[in-house]
């Protein structure tokens, strides 16, 4: 058995994670009370559910009382139903009146991250009190960098850092180190919203309060990057063509793997259809002349890779609120001008290779080359203008529909662009060759 004696909690959920299901389950059993409960946060989901079906009555029992009430509500979004009514009724009366408060927040919430288990205080306490107070109950609080202030309502009036009670005269009355400015969250704000907030404000902690302006709890600022976390996963899975996972990649399985996938793979295989499709519309031109097919890879590639950047970037500083939707136009002007120079710097190059490779002799592109290196570099500079535009567009079609940016994969949108590249291309290339090869 593995020795965890004076190891940090999260160093002994990492090694758990690596052990086999039945060692781990033991292992976490033989754990004293108290570093069950700190221990059992820092271990992924997954794992946490089977350890609590694991677990006996009593050990289960103190392993929820004692969570905090933030991690509890996250560990109860991924039990099934009939274990969070089993989970539940372990609890102690005090606990399962937090639990039912919390869980009776929707999902996306800012309430669903936060804690009961904060300081708070009226005006008329003395310091002295507080910090009498703080020395007996402050042990189960979430956080001490503040003490909230309160009036007779329970309202939220101020917060006070713990530096500013500890420089003051200990007869000194909260009332005298308030300036009434204090910031908080509603409980019903989303929580894409709150992670904004935090990040506008740089706080370690925020407090929570009803409509009315009630303090119900507190939101730390590890809970908050917990969740960036998870949002910026499954964006990045949304980016690359395929559905968040709900648990991580070595913990999900092939049955999940291939259903969160394949979807989107269908989809972009029908696209690419329509790509056959247009090569089949032009196949009379590509008979009279192959040396144009000789490009396609080259030309729908350069679109779809013009695409895939501008929607990258586009969709990050969505992400980041550098852009909003009323901003399209400004991104429009200047997707515009770089599509150009880039088609621009793309199409020099296609002109240059085709030249250098004809006049050396390693390829003899035939009598009207310089017709056909005309086609191509044109193309390039409309076609990279256009997956410029398409890439750097689509997300704020996505964001006015009410869809996730992230949706606009790079897949998609080099699926897109090399199905009317395609057109583009050979539209082209019809007019720089009629009456030569075409």
């Amino acid at each position: 058995m593995v020795n965890f004696h004076n190891q940090h909690p999260a160093d002994i959920a990492e090694q758990l994670t690596e052990m086999e299901s039945q060692e781990r389950n033991v292992s976490f059993l033989m754990l004293p009370a108290d570093k069950k409960t700190l221990v059992f946060p820092f271990l992924k989901p997954l794992v946490q559910l089977e350890i609590i079906k694991s677990l006996g009555t009593k050990d289960l029992a103190n392993v929820l009382n004692n969570l905090p009430p933030d991690d509890r509500t996250k560990l109860f979004d991924n039990f099934p139903d009939h274990l969070i009514k089993t989970s539940i009724n372990l609890l102690n009366h005090d606990e399962r009146e937090i639990a039912l408060s919390l869980i009776g927040y929707e999902k996306d919430s800012i309430a669903r991250l936060m804690t009961p288990h904060y300081i708070q205080t009226k005006p008329e306490k003395t310091v002295e009190q507080v910090l009498r107070h703080i020395k007996l109950v402050g042990k189960k609080a979430e956080t001490l960098n503040f003490v909230y202030v309160v009036d007779k309502d329970n309202k939220l009036i101020d917060d006070l850092r713990i530096g500013q009670l500890l420089m003051a005269e200990s007869s000194t009355k909260i009332s005298e180190l308030m300036d009434y400015h204090v910031l908080s969250i509603t409980s019903t704000t989303p929580i894409e919203e709150a992670i904004d907030i935090f990040d506008k404000y740089d706080r370690s902690a925020l407090p929570i309060t009803t409509e009315s302006g009630v303090l119900v709890g507190i939101v730390t600022f590890d809970d908050i990057l917990d969740r960036v976390q998870e949002e910026t996963t499954e964006d990045i899975h949304k980016f690359g063509g395929t559905e968040g996972l709900d648990m991580s990649y070595t913990q999900s399985s092939l049955r999940d793997l291939v259903k969160k996938r394949a979807g989107w793979l269908v989809i972009l295989f029908f696209g690419e259809m329509l790509t056959a499709s247009a090569m089949g519309y032009f196949e009379g031109e590509i008979e009279k002349a192959v040396v144009l097919a000789l490009f396609v890879p080259l030309i729908i590639s350069s679109g779809g890779n013009s695409g895939s950047q501008a929607a990258s970037l586009i969709i990050r500083a969505m992400a980041l609120k550098e852009l909003k939707l009323k901003d399209w136009w400004y991104v429009m002007k200047k997707e515009l001008f770089s599509g150009l120079i880039l088609g621009a710097i793309l199409g020099s190059i296609g002109f240059i290779r085709i030249f250098i490779w004809q006049e050396t002799g390693i390829y003899n592109y035939g009598e009207f080359w310089l017709y056909v290196a005309l086609s191509v570099s044109v193309s390039l500079v409309f076609i990279v203008l256009w997956g410029t535009l398409s890439g750097s567009l689509i997300p704020f079609i996505l964001r006015w529909v009410k869809l996730d940016p992230a949706t606009a994969s790079a897949p998609f949108v080099a699926t897109l662009v090399d199905v009317t590249g395609i057109i583009i291309y050979f539209s082209i290339a019809a007019f720089f060759l009629a009456g030569k090869l075409l």
